[in-house]
Formats: structure tokens, sequence, C-alpha cells
């Protein structure tokens, strides 16, 4: 069991490997992930980090067995821990979902921005089959994404749920028969597109949603859009009528 990595075009991939647990995360594996992602932020060739699950499977959550480390309370809870890193990374964010998308792994989807489904994908949030609470943080963003109500549906009653279904609600933002073939084609359009543009959205969009957005922060981004080297060469490329080469990085 291990979390892998590889970087090839700009596009990190970080692919939870359990296949005999149906990809679910040990203690380890969600103490990991924090630091790996970490990694991947700061690397300057990482445009865009995709999250996959070994072979049949997304992840079928947290390995049960050590469900007691894994859920601890307050700031010690593994899981809200690598929910947090992953959402706070700054570039944008993909889950590629096969099989089974349960519990904590629900949780990893959902700190990604755009998450992508196979046909055959299956959610469900299983705290109450077995009697615990839903990390609140991941509380809070399943409701940022399909509302109160649908929140307490797929709680209270832990069943699973279809691709169709899921995407019906918002937590998919498609469901596919072509899943390796339909992300690399949306990864193709993130890469010809500004890195500039996709941060500055990211950070703008989770920080009105957050309420933690400031007039510094909103400042500072229009500046580079009015002075940054990526929007002088949109700008030419549009007049050249020629694809643009954007070049900004994080500083």
């Amino acid at each position: 069991m291990s979390l892998e990595t590889g970087v090839s075009g700009g596009v990190a991939t970080v692919t939870i490997s359990n296949p005999a647990k149906r990809n679910s995360m040990s203690a380890a594996m969600w103490r990991e992930l924090p630091g790996l992602v970490g990694k991947l932020a700061d690397d300057p060739g990482v445009r865009v980090l995709v999250l996959a699950g070994e072979g049949d499977h997304f992840c079928a959550g947290a390995d049960i067995t050590e469900l007691a480390e894994i859920n601890a309370a307050g700031e010690a809870n593994l899981s809200a821990q690598a929910e947090a890193a992953l959402a706070a990374f700054p570039k944008p964010t993909i889950a590629a979902i096969r099989g089974f998308c349960v519990g904590g792994g629900w949780q990893l989807a959902g700190a990604c921005d755009v998450r992508f489904a196979d046909t055959g994908a299956r959610f469900a949030i299983t705290p109450a089959k077995i009697g615990i609470v839903y990390p609140p943080s991941a509380i809070r963003r399943l409701i940022a994404l399909v509302g109160p109500a649908a929140a307490k549906y797929l709680l209270y009653s832990a069943d699973l749920i279809d691709a169709g279904h899921a995407l019906r609600l918002g937590f998919l933002q498609e469901v596919t028969d072509d899943l390796a073939g339909r992300v690399r084609a949306y990864l193709d359009v993130l890469l010809s597109r500004s890195q500039f543009s996709h941060e500055a959205a990211k950070d703008i969009i989770d920080g009105f949603v957050t309420g933690t957005m400031t007039e510094d922060r909103l400042a500072s981004w229009q500046e580079g859009s009015i002075s940054g080297a990526d929007a002088a060469e949109g700008v030419a490329a549009f007049k050249e009528r020629r694809p643009p080469v954007f070049t900004w990085t994080r500083p």
C-alpha cells in the first residue's frame, strides 16, 4: 500500500495504491499525503495535479482497522489534514474516479477542484454504517458542493449512488465512458491556458467561498492581470492570430 507519484509534461499524478482493499487509505498514507502534496505544489514543473486510484477503484475510504488513529479528534484527524492539504494546493486539481469512491475517498475527491468519473463509478458517505461522525471540514465541503439537503440525504442513508446521481447532485462535473481519454483532453486544454489565470481563479473562488479573500490579494491579482507577462502575451497572440505561449510560473 502506497501513494505513488509521477510528473510528466506539467501534470503531477498521485495514485492511491492499495488494490487488495479497493485502495482504502491506511493511517500512514493519510499521514504522507500532506507532505507529498506540498512538494508538488513547490515544483515549478507542475501545472496541474491528478488524483486517481490504482486499477478498478478510486478509494474505498479509510482502512477501518486503523480508524481510531485516522479519525482522531480535532487537529489530530489525519484525513482532515490530508483533505486540507489537497484543497490548499494552489494549482488545478482533478479527481479521476473509477469504481468505489466511498467515505474518505469522497472526502479526497471533494477536496479536488474538478471531478470526472467513469460511468461505472459508485459513491457513498458511510459514517452512519459504523456509528461515527464525518470530519466537520468534510461536511462543510460537502454542503458547499451539493447543498444541505443533499448532504443530509447522503449522510443519513450511507447508501451507494451511481455516477449519474452524483452528477445531478453537482458533485461531479462530467461522467464519461472514456475516463482516461476525457481527462487527458481536459488536461491538454488546461496546459494551453495561463497558469496565472488558473491560480488567480482558484485563489479568488476559494477565498470568496470561505470568506477569507482580502482586498490586498484581489488587488495583487488585478495588478498582474493588467501588467503581467501572460496578459501581454495573450493580447499579442490574439492580435497576431496565433496560439499564446504563456510563461508565468509561481514566484
